[in-house]
């Protein structure tokens, strides 16, 4: 078993972008139990470690510390910002073709209308520590 990170981003998809907040109630409601479902799916198989959505970049802060003055905490990032993490999940699957399956269900999520809207899913292995 490996541990994938399967990372969803705001940027716009090839069939959407227009933001989620923007969509009709119902579409959200399908968009969202479309997500719980797949979770319930990976759960169920013993697949999903953890998903999580995540709050808008305009409530994101950067935190940089030298490790001796006061921590330097800035808003951000910003929406020009090209890659903003959205939400993510965490699966320990036998393959990375299964990791790869994942994501694809997972970027045919439902938005306006019902059309699957494309959205990138980055896919990264989680590395352990060295011994």
């Amino acid at each position: 078993m490996a541990k994938y990170m399967l990372l969803m981003s705001y940027t716009g998809s090839a069939a959407c972008d227009l933001p989620m907040g923007e969509w009709p109630p119902e579409d959200i409601r399908a968009h969202i139990d479309f997500q719980r479902a797949l979770d319930a799916e990976l759960r169920d198989k013993g697949e999903l470690v953890d998903a999580q959505g995540l709050a808008g970049p305009d409530l994101a802060k950067t935190v940089v510390f030298d490790g001796r003055t006061s921590p330097v905490v800035t808003d951000g990032p910003y929406p020009e910002g090209k890659e903003l993490l959205a939400g993510y999940w965490v699966v320990d699957v036998e393959s990375e073709e299964r990791a790869l399956e994942i994501a694809a269900k997972a970027s045919a999520a439902p938005g306006p209308g019902g059309v699957p809207i494309q959205q990138p899913i980055e896919v990264r292995q989680v590395m352990s520590a060295p011994a």
